[in-house]
């Protein structure tokens, strides 16, 4: 693998954290939303994150030996709603509770959020690191007399 797979490969990295964090921002953003577009309450939204598709010209590399297999990176494959029940509470005077005066809250948790913020934030700073090393490998390499 050469250094600008691996600069790919971190690339990709931080575009699905960004991602992510996007998601975990929009979830906290609509933890007290009762009623969306599609109606009923807001589901919390998961990214389901899975490995790049290698390209056909590494594909071709790998078959003649000049590149290791695996080495596409990562990308969302997908972005799912939550199945976990809503939370109902007791609300009669609110303008979308049922005719026995719940309301049906979204299944976002706040502390969970938070959670996977942080662990979100430091998988992004772990690209950038790796992104770093390969650059300052890249011009450690030109400096060779």
């Amino acid at each position: 693998m050469g250094l600008n797979q691996a600069m790919d490969i971190s690339v990709s990295g931080l575009a699905a954290q960004r991602i992510t964090l996007e998601l975990i921002a929009s979830n906290i953003a609509n933890v007290n939303t009762t009623y969306t577009v599609y109606g009923g309450p807001y589901r919390r939204r998961i990214a389901v994150l899975g490995e790049k598709p290698v390209s056909f010209n590494d594909e071709l590399a790998i078959a003649q030996n000049r590149l290791a297999r695996g080495v596409a990176g990562v990308e969302v494959v997908d972005v799912v709603e939550d199945t976990t029940p809503l939370q109902k509470i007791y609300k009669p005077g609110h303008p979308d509770s049922d005719a026995e005066g719940f309301v049906e809250l979204p299944n976002v948790n706040l502390s969970e959020e938070m959670v996977d913020l942080v662990y979100t934030q430091r998988l992004y700073e772990a690209n950038i690191t790796a992104f770093n090393a390969t650059k300052k490998m890249m011009q450690d390499t030109l400096q060779i007399p």
